[in-house]
């Protein structure tokens, strides 16, 4: 990688500059080539607060992540551990998309995942646990009458008896802010 180190009212001294660098390359290990791009890195100096802002273009992504903090060797190890995580995640999205396809090296770790995510549902089916019933009476009303108590109470959903058909009712508010009504067929 080829750093292009600058500074906004801060001179970038050859201890800053070796600090950055020697924290950047560390990235390098999570490739199997050393990435053939140039590292953008501009440190700001505002009221006390030291601003790192770390872009690096690659083919398929960009990373880029910026911090904040009084201390600006700080705010470095702070961007580098955003960079990291940032790599981590893409990875693991690559290597699921191959797995999803069958590559051969990655068999045996999806049949190892599988089995992993088998024990989770076992322990989860072993945790459900009813904590509370709660009971009370339907009253009949119209589905208008049961959104304004559901919002009164301030639910994401409410049982009622519907007035006109006399059959019990379900509504509930959609992600899209809209309310849905859940009758039996």
């Amino acid at each position: 990688m080829i750093y292009n180190i600058r500074g906004e009212n801060i001179e970038v001294t050859p201890a800053i500059k070796d600090y950055v660098e020697k924290k950047l390359s560390k990235l390098e290990r999570y490739f199997d080539e050393t990435p053939k791009t140039d590292a953008y890195v501009n440190l700001k100096v505002y009221n006390n607060n030291q601003k790192i802002e770390v872009t690096i273009p690659m083919t398929d992504l960009v990373l880029r992540a910026e911090e904040t903090h009084g201390d600006l060797y700080a705010a470095i190890d702070l961007v580098v551990d955003k960079l990291e995580r940032q790599i981590r995640k893409h990875k693991t999205k690559v290597n699921r998309k191959l797995r999803e396809k069958g590559a051969p090296k990655y068999v045996f770790a999806q049949l190892e995942d599988e089995a992993a995510a088998t024990a989770i549902a076992t322990e989860e089916e072993e945790d459900l646990e009813l904590v509370r019933t709660k009971r009370f009476n339907l009253k009949p009303m119209d589905s208008e009458e049961a959104i304004l108590q559901m919002n009164m109470l301030g639910h994401s959903f409410f049982v009622f008896t519907n007035a006109e058909t006399n059959v019990t009712n379900v509504v509930y508010r959609r992600k899209d802010g809209k309310y849905g009504l859940i009758e039996p067929s």
